[in-house]
């Protein structure tokens, strides 16, 4: 864990970051949470440096897993996913299994 103030972007950050603490692979590190000071030049956040990429994918929340690129982002819209959900309701047996594959909507 690590509290830190940045005068430049965050994708930046992390090469900042992992030269300060001496990291070998920047894509260890993540930042999040951090607030612009007023007037600029300096943000302040929150970061976590973890040992290996596969601690990382371990502890870390998907949604920062997906920020870094670790994790595919889903596929479709909100909206899609839940028209899916009601018409599986709807279904019984085959049908319902093939609705919810994804080879049951019309073409």
């Amino acid at each position: 864990q690590l509290a830190c103030q940045l005068a430049c972007p965050l994708d930046l950050g992390c090469h900042s970051v992992a030269k300060l603490y001496k990291v070998a692979d920047p894509k260890t590190i993540v930042l999040f949470g951090f607030k612009t000071a007023y007037g600029g030049g300096r943000s302040t956040g929150f970061g976590l440096i973890y040992d290996t990429l596969e601690a990382m994918k371990k502890f870390e929340p998907v949604f920062r897993l997906r920020r870094a690129g670790l994790k595919p982002n889903r596929e479709g819209s909100r909206k899609q996913l839940k028209e899916r959900k009601n018409r599986a309701k709807k279904a019984r047996g085959i049908k319902k299994a093939k609705i919810l594959k994804g080879a049951g909507e019309k073409k």
